[in-house]
């Protein structure tokens, strides 16, 4: 595919985690694990968008570029939108999202996704799910599910179990992954749609996008994608993954 750039949008502040992106992972950032993660997926630039020097300056001495941002975003996609438009990237250009508690994503994932939009010019944004087998994460509101259309683009995201399995047993359903590719013309009019009602009632910002009659194409993993990291518990179980 043509080129493609990944934005990690990194803030310090956490409810559950403060300080999170600066998490030593033997012995590195957490964010930094993540753009290591990026440039293996052949993305350039690799940046990580924030509002905190301290992140900034972590990320660069590490030889990664790092941009400020505003602090009121409402989102790590309004983020990524103003690091886009301070980098100069063309309109058509792709840029990846990739969150700064993902410290083992597959770079394959994050170019697989990029070639989605690529190979879409209908769709707005392109994302990742995997299967779910799990009956437990399937009721987990912690866990978001997607539906598929019959080309593979989402349908809808939720929190509950979807779909509802009327007649028992595990239905087969997809635990969505939060990675996202956006051209940069979309992410300038992102930040200008209407918040969905829906949005703000599942806390999902993506369903914003298909209350506005917008396509997401969906890259289906055939595996378990690892697991990101929102508490000090998860930093333990990622760290002993990676090591």
């Amino acid at each position: 595919m043509s080129g493609f750039a990944v934005l990690i949008p990194a803030r310090f502040a956490s409810t559950r985690f403060p300080g999170k992106p600066l998490a030593d992972l033997a012995g590195k950032p957490m964010v930094v694990r993540v753009c290591e993660r990026a440039r293996e997926s052949g993305a350039a630039p690799v940046c990580v968008a924030t509002d905190d020097r301290r992140i900034a300056d972590a990320v660069r001495a590490h030889g990664f570029e790092a941009r400020m941002t505003r602090s009121e975003h409402a989102s790590g996609t309004d983020r990524i939108a103003e690091a886009a438009a301070q980098l100069g990237l063309a309109d058509d250009a792709i840029v990846v999202n990739v969150q700064g508690d993902e410290p083992l994503i597959a770079p394959q994932l994050i170019a697989r996704v990029a070639a989605a939009l690529e190979a879409r010019p209908d769709a707005s944004v392109a994302t990742a799910c995997h299967p779910l087998r799990d009956a437990q994460a399937f009721a987990n509101p912690n866990v978001v599910k997607v539906v598929l259309d019959a080309r593979g683009d989402a349908l809808y995201f939720s929190r509950a179990g979807i779909p509802f399995p009327r007649q028992g047993g595990m239905p087969n359903a997809f635990r969505h992954v939060g990675i996202y590719a956006f051209r940069v013309a979309f992410l300038r009019r992102y930040a200008g749609l209407e918040p969905a009602p829906l949005e703000a009632i599942e806390q999902l910002e993506q369903l914003r996008v298909l209350w506005h009659g917008l396509r997401i194409a969906t890259v289906i993993e055939a595996g378990a994608i690892p697991p990101g990291v929102d508490t000090p518990a998860d930093l333990d179980a990622v760290l002993r993954l990676l090591q």
